[in-house]
């Protein structure tokens, strides 16, 4: 599996989305962006919060852009690892098994 190939499908299914769904898909952009600044929270610790998230939902996808984008802002390696462990404490096995997919995410994208 390549997570850059998950990420280019994704991104490519989106866009074929927002050619015929613009509105929606300009609200949803809008409502992420605005969920996305730097605030209280800086921007690496949304991210991986959006990625916890992704990860407890299965999200393969999801877990593409965050991890992605964490890296990004900044997040290290051991930044994924400790909020895998946290999926891991909130999801049980499956969150196990989606966070191991997010690490390797993680590697490719800073490979």
């Amino acid at each position: 599996m390549s997570w850059t190939t998950t990420l280019a499908d994704a991104q490519a299914g989106m866009e074929d989305f927002t050619a015929t769904q613009g509105p929606t898909a300009e609200g949803f952009g809008a409502l992420h962006g605005a969920s996305m600044e730097a605030g209280s929270l800086g921007v690496k610790q949304k991210e991986l919060m959006a990625l916890a998230i992704g990860i407890s939902k299965q999200c393969i996808d999801c877990i593409a852009f965050h991890v992605k984008a964490a890296v990004e802002a900044g997040a290290t390696r051991q930044d994924i690892e400790e909020t895998v462990g946290v999926c891991i404490l909130m999801g049980g096995g499956p969150a196990y098994m989606y966070g191991v997919k997010a690490l390797k995410a993680f590697d490719e994208f800073t490979a």
